[in-house]
């Protein structure tokens, strides 16, 4: 029986409910016996047979297409049979069934959640950015998100990771070779010009950096809070940005008792609008206990909208909002109900003016909402990322940091000046897998759907 680590593995790879098609996945060191055993026959790698699915008894389980992946040619490296039958839960159930009774000699099992992309990952199929995109694409709320998550699953984002990474390697060799040989008193930093290639190192990182912002944005979205006092127009903005009636409007002030929340997309790019209870000070415990989920909710909010009413003064309840409101969030003062108003709408610096009823004035807070959140048209990034490769990427820049501080000291501090750039290499072989530790991978494939 093999070990539990390589025990071959199965597990229905289509998503919950019933459809025209559903499909059986396993994996796992040759399963030629296997399939002899399901289908009294063997494969042909890589041909679709169409056959019927049988029980041990020779009940008719189901009929559909075998199809059989030597390895490596496989999408885990390992041999690969799929059973593709029809999209019922109790079909594709007991088609898995058989699979697992047929090989318990071989010590076959159900898969766990991205098992099937973790094999693919330690069988050099693919690497670890590569291989958190192909969750990324079955995940992608929208077509840029989608294209992007191609992009990184084909390699583009490994790619440039990669470039950088050999770049820093190459350097750390000269001035590991330098270190070697100290009795040759050459100045190492002017000889292989380390301080103008130092420079274009952290000059490319940066611009990594800021695509690798983009690509957070496109996966993640923004959390933005709908915030101000009742009978502001919060859910009628939020009716009016989703385009349908999701949240109930009434002249009622308190009519909101919860949070309501909507996914919309600009410009491709996702963003969670959250409308929520109005605050002001209450003896109502229901309502009390909405407006404690609204600081909750302003607290982690990427943006935050305060909401005014454009045909109200301002008062001191504006101002206590405001005096508590996150300093480190972005913030945007919306004045709505313009279309009340008898004179043209005059906004300052940080302001906007709209009608949520009318719908003057969404577009540029569509605009401002991104901008806000750092999102850049213009610098779209081509692939996906996430926040543990922008985290990367920041430690490896702040190690060319310090390795630029040292190179200010010429040939005295090499050795540190070495150390800094191995620990950049480091970082950024992170994103690819290079070096990553198990409890990471777990952390990672156990976001992954089952049979995936």
């Amino acid at each position: 029986m093999a070990s539990s680590t390589h025990a071959p593995i199965a597990a229905i790879a289509t998503a919950p409910g019933r459809g025209g098609i559903g499909v059986v996945r396993v994996s796992g060191p040759d399963l030629s016996g296997l399939a002899r055993r399901l289908f009294g026959r063997q494969l042909t790698p890589r041909h679709a047979h169409y056959l019927p699915f049988t029980a041990d008894t020779g009940e008719h389980l189901d009929e559909g297409i075998a199809l059989y992946f030597r390895a490596p040619q496989s999408y885990t490296g390992e041999d690969v049979l799929e059973l593709q039958g029809h999209g019922g839960p109790a079909v594709l159930r007991r088609i898995l069934d058989r699979c697992l009774q047929a090989g318990a000699d071989l010590g076959l099992r159900l898969a766990e959640p991205g098992e099937f992309t973790r094999r693919a990952f330690l069988n050099d199929r693919m690497d670890l950015a590569q291989a958190e995109a192909v969750a990324d694409l079955i995940d992608a709320s929208s077509v840029a998100a989608a294209r992007g998550a191609m992009a990184s699953l084909s390699g583009e984002f490994s790619a440039r990771v990669n470039a950088l990474s050999d770049r820093i390697v190459h350097l750390r060799m000269l001035v590991e070779a330098t270190l070697d040989f100290p009795e040759e008193e050459i100045d190492f930093l002017e000889k292989y010009q380390a301080r103008p290639t130092l420079q274009a190192l952290a000059a490319d990182l940066d611009t990594l950096i800021a695509q690798a912002r983009q690509g957070v944005i496109l996966r993640e979205g923004l959390h933005v809070v709908l915030a101000g006092q009742p009978n502001v127009g919060k859910s009628s903005l939020l009716n009016a940005l989703a385009g349908d009636d999701i949240a109930i409007v009434t002249p009622i002030a308190g009519t909101t008792r919860d949070k309501v929340v909507q996914e919309i997309h600009i410009e491709g790019v996702p963003l969670h609008i959250v409308d929520t209870a109005g605050l002001r000070e209450t003896d109502d415990t229901v309502e009390s206990m909405g407006i404690a989920r609204t600081w909750k909710e302003i607290e982690r909010a990427d943006v935050i909208l305060h909401l005014q009413d454009a045909t109200q003064p301002a008062d001191a309840l504006d101002a206590q909002i405001v005096a508590r409101l996150p300093a480190r969030t972005p913030l945007l003062t919306v004045f709505n109900k313009v279309d009340l108003l008898d004179r043209p709408f005059a906004a300052g610096a940080g302001q906007l003016g709209i009608s949520a009823r009318e719908g003057a004035g969404l577009d540029e807070l569509r605009a401002r909402l991104l901008a806000l959140a750092g999102w850049n048209p213009g610098a779209e990034s081509p692939w996906l990322a996430r926040e543990r490769h922008l985290h990367a990427l920041q430690a490896a820049a702040g190690h060319l940091a310090t390795a630029t501080e040292h190179a200010a000291q010429d040939d005295r501090v090499l050795d540190l000046f070495a150390e800094e750039l191995r620990l950049a290499h480091d970082s950024l072989s992170s994103i690819t897998g290079k070096f990553t530790s198990d409890d990471l991978l777990g952390e990672i494939f156990s976001s992954f759907c089952i049979g995936k």
